[in-house]
């Protein structure tokens, strides 16, 4: 047995090699029957499924043999017996957010998300809950929180990482300086081992069994002495299994729950689990402390635990994107502290506030401005993954952790050993808790870049050992780590983890490769099978250097557009939202598109029906472009795909149909009375829909009878042109105003003009080529976009007013980024304003109206991401318009909605934000969308009519100038 035991798990990094690595010798098609009668939830062995799964959130990759997703406990352990019988490994997977490799593995990925997710009980009295692993962590806050409690440790990832993946890393988050580590608040686990059979672990058995299969509580009294000598003494020892809880002296006698905390899968998989909740505080204050640099924030970090902190965080400025609201200051520490009143949790942060050695400091009270702080310090672990250049960070030593009054000289240390490298990396992380989180740009694309990656881990193992601190201190060992914990714990120790892992496991089948006999750290890196040279493409990828691979190298898996339901101004990601499948989430399509590039689970390239179908419900929002903490923007990626996948073959109906809107816009334009009228029969709209690829549950769009520029060329005076420009501005004719919504034109107009100006229209023929852009006809949109660039010559140059959000993000991304080399492309991006835009920078002093009345309705998605409404909110504000405007995606989105399929996902993503808004506003409130696809979507689903805020303008203009103010 121990021969055979060598053999399954003590593998050395090879990815073709292990239990179960090998499909083509027919167990496969074997297993995957076998499994299919035994589970009563998801086998899937498809490309598909086994593409989501090749990677979690780290530098590592592994080809699975097949998804397995369990309906319940019985099917976990059917399962697992299955496997064992099949002599094939398991990898439990909570959300994939693991950041060591530990969530991959060569043989069946156990999914524990999709169907073991119930929170079966919250005991306030106990203070205690009862869940399935698959719960996401907000899900269980948001329900102990009538109860005024919550869960203690908190990742960044709180919005969608697994109560099963937290037990497997043991993970941390922001706050545990007062509640400690998730083994910190674990009362007990009902967990099932390879093979099928089940244990249950508390406290209460411990003195019986030992807390674990036979054998545990022989090897744990056989190395008292080492185990009560050999771990270090800090809040952040994460590393290695945590033996020591299982010492007869461990306060309230041995815990077999906590030392099964951190196994990262290895021992046996959680089926439910039994975890403490504790009083979340009724207000909370936020002290922000500004310092020269990350060391002094380091220094001054544990000078602050006395005062009873609920967080000691700390961030340099290299990681913040926009430092508004932030103090003077390099580097930053965020304490928050809590209190019963507003007024408690206040007079403590001003007491830290009082005590800090800081530059500069402020105290922050108001919940908006302490969610905005905290999203740049949760983003902080995508933004890590750019350095300030554009060059790519990576993880593998991004959570190591020392005792917090080394943490100063720790990171001196290490600042030193990463120049004696070569390597760039800025640090942030849990300062309170000596816990320190960093990307570093390590070059894992070449030989002699792998070769260093090596050699510095090695060197920075030995740091943080001489610092007495761990290897891991939130994220868990995986595969980054595992290989060093020698020379953490030693030989000896690191022996009895062996042992302690073949007690549970002896046939070496849960997670091979992790925590015992590891693989190589330098082994199965992800970007190994990615093509060498540069990939043919139409976009320029100008943050990426023009490389498509490093553009879909941006994703690491952090997984924010995993986050479900309503989600605040976020817009990322709708279709993941509205169907919870992994493929439709921005990651699961990034890694499609891995692994379409790679060649080896996706062999067919751009003609890849599994990415197509995948990319097939992505709306093209826009929203991961600005949400995704390393812009990820799935829109370009779909455009580029789709621009190879349909080269040279018949396309969808809709492509030609919608694709073209602008050509039989214009075609149809002189015959607009009869052929509104013709739509109104229904069975000739009902064929003309299906020819066009249309859903039949939408109603067809009604051009108007008078375009935008008829009506232009009614009242324009002649000579216009020659007007100097200061007095000119340009009002973009886009393909909306111009056939389907004239009144936000003519509205504009009326607008601009009363600030004094005289609005030019292009001439015919100009167009942004945004529905070639959305199906991908790239060709096409370059060729629009160039006729466009010639059309615009002779016109004044900025700045460029345009209506339609969508149109003004295709000019100020999509055409740069088409066209790269004509230099007009820059310079017209560069002049592109919303109208609310234009009005602020070009006439602050303009008054606008005063309307007084609430709003209600839909930021567009690509105002969100690529344009901004910040301008919007200051002009509403101005005008006396009160409330928000939604976030989250309409889902009409362009051709997207009104194409056949999507019907359904199109309704679910504007039930996620836009009507419940809607439908919730009293009588009375104003409907803004800027949006075309925004306006169309209420007048369909919810019967009502929204406004252009051009509209709202002119018509308090109108209202103005009648009564005489």
């Amino acid at each position: 047995m121990a021969e055979e035991r060598e053999g399954i798990s003590g593998q050395t990094g090879d990815p073709g090699q292990g239990l179960g690595a090998d499909r083509s010798g027919g167990v496969g098609p074997d297993l995957e029957h076998a499994l299919g009668a035994a589970v009563r939830g998801e086998v899937r062995f498809d490309a598909t499924a086994r593409a989501l799964t090749t990677m979690d959130a780290s530098n590592y990759r592994r080809v699975p043999l097949g998804v397995v997703a369990p309906r319940d406990a019985d099917d976990v352990a059917a399962a697992l017996a299955v496997c064992r019988e099949y002599a094939v490994a398991v990898v439990p997977r909570g959300g994939g957010t693991s950041i060591a490799g530990q969530a991959t593995g060569t043989g069946i990925v156990l999914d524990l998300t999709r169907h073991l997710r119930s929170i079966l009980a919250v005991d306030a009295e106990s203070r205690t809950a009862v869940v399935q692993p698959g719960v996401v962590l907000d899900d269980l806050r948001a329900a102990a929180a009538p109860h005024g409690l919550t869960f203690g440790p908190d990742p960044s990832t709180h919005s969608r990482c697994t109560l099963g993946g937290m037990i497997g890393n043991n993970s941390c988050g922001s706050h545990s300086v007062a509640w400690g580590t998730t083994a910190d608040n674990v009362h007990a686990l009902s967990v099932v081992r390879y093979g099928g059979a089940t244990l249950r672990l508390d406290r209460e058995r411990a003195p019986r069994d030992g807390g674990g299969p036979a054998g545990v509580r022989e090897l744990v009294e056989g190395h008292l002495a080492l185990l009560r000598t050999g771990y270090p003494d800090l809040p952040r020892r994460i590393s290695g299994y945590a033996l020591d809880a299982l010492l007869p002296e461990h306060p309230g006698g041995p815990d077999p729950a906590r030392a099964f905390c951190g196994s990262e899968g290895t021992l046996a998989v959680v089926t439910e689990a039994t975890v403490r909740l504790v009083e979340a505080p009724r207000s909370r204050a936020l002290a922000v402390l500004g310092y020269a640099d990350e060391s002094a924030a380091a220094e001054a970090a544990a000078g602050l635990l006395p005062y009873g902190p609920l967080t000691v965080e700390g961030m340099a400025a290299d990681l913040v994107r926009e430092p508004a609201g932030l103090p003077r200051g390099g580097a930053w520490l965020f304490v928050e502290t809590g209190g019963a009143t507003p007024a408690e949790a206040r007079g403590r942060a001003e007491r830290v506030l009082r005590a800090a050695d800081a530059l500069d400091g402020a105290v922050v009270t108001d919940p908006a401005g302490q969610r905005a702080l905290w999203r740049i310090r949760e983003d902080a672990s995508g933004t890590a993954t750019r350095m300030p250049d554009g060059s790519e960070a990576w993880p593998g030593w991004e959570d190591c952790a020392v005792p917090p009054a080394r943490l100063g000289p720790y990171l001196r240390d290490f600042r030193a050993l990463l120049t004696e490298h070569g390597l760039r990396g800025t640090p942030y992380g849990h300062f309170g808790d000596g816990c320190i989180h960093v990307r570093i740009d390590f070059d894992l694309l070449s030989p002699e870049g792998v070769a260093r990656f090596r050699r510095f881990s090695e060197d920075q193992a030995g740091l943080v050992v001489a610092h007495g601190g761990s290897l891991s201190g939130e994220h868990g060992d995986g595969q980054a780590r595992a290989e060093l914990l020698p020379r953490m714990y030693g030989d000896e120790l690191v022996g009895v983890f062996h042992r302690f892992k073949d007690l549970w496991d002896p046939d070496g089948g849960l997670n091979p490769g992790m925590l015992a006999r590891p693989d190589r750290l330098d082994a199965n890196l992800r970007f190994a099978v990615l093509p060498k040279g540069p990939v043919d493409v139409a976009f320029g990828y100008p943050q990426d250097g023009g490389d498509f691979s490093g553009a879909v190298r941006r994703c690491v898996g952090v997984a924010k557009c995993r986050t479900a339901g309503a989600a605040g101004p976020d817009v990322m990601c709708p279709s993941f939202r509205a169907t919870g499948e992994e493929a439709h989430s921005t990651r699961g399509r990034a890694r499609l598109l891995h692994e379409m590039l790679a060649g080896e689970v996706i062999t067919d390239g751009w003609r890849s029906t599994e990415v197509r179908d995948a990319l097939d419900l992505c709306l093209s929002c826009k929203g991961c472009r600005s949400d995704c903490p390393v812009g990820v923007d799935m829109a370009t990626y779909k455009a580029e795909f789709l621009h190879h996948h349909y080269r040279g073959r018949l396309r969808p109906a809709a492509h030609y149909a919608m694709g073209s809107l602008p050509r039989w816009l214009r075609l149809a334009a002189p015959f607009a009375r009869p052929l509104n009228a013709l739509a109104r029969v229904r069975p000739l709209a009902a064929l003309a829909k299906r020819l066009a690829g249309i859903a039949p549950e939408r109603r067809l769009p009604v051009p108007a009878t008078e375009t935008f520029r008829r009506w232009m060329r009614g009242r324009v005076e002649k000579g216009t042109r020659d007007l100097p420009a200061g007095e000119v501005v340009t009002l973009w004719p886009d393909t909306f105003t111009e056939h389907l919504s004239p009144e936000a034109g003519r509205a504009a107009v009326r607008v601009l003009e009363a600030t004094g100006r005289t609005v030019l229209v292009p001439g015919k023929g100009v167009c942004c080529g945004l529905t070639y852009v959305s199906t991908g006809r790239l060709d096409g949109a370059r060729a629009v976009m160039r006729r466009t660039l010639d059309r615009l010559v002779g016109l004044p140059g900025a700045p460029l007013v345009v209506l339609e959000p969508s149109c003004a993000a295709t000019l100020r991304t999509d055409l740069p980024e088409l066209l790269p080399d004509d230099p007009r492309a820059a310079a017209l991006a560069a002049s592109v304003r919303t109208l609310a835009q234009y009005l602020e920078e070009y006439a602050p002093d303009w008054t606008p109206p005063r309307v007084e009345r609430p709003v209600a309705g839909q930021t567009h998605c690509h105002q969100h991401a690529v344009l901004g409404d910040g301008a919007e909110r200051r002009l509403r504000e101005r005008m006396g318009l009160t409330g928000e405007l939604s976030g989250g995606c309409c889902g009409l989105a362009g051709n997207f909605g009104f194409e056949k399929g999507h019907w359904e996902v199109s309704v679910a993503c504007a039930e996620q934000q836009l009507l419940p808004s809607v439908r919730a506003a009293e009588p009375g409130t104003e409907l803004l969308a800027d949006g075309f696809s925004c306006r169309t979507q209420l007048d369909q689903l919810a019967g009502r009519r929204a406004r252009h805020l051009a509209e709202v303008l002119a018509e308090g203009l109108d209202a103005g100038a009648a009564d005489g103010s």
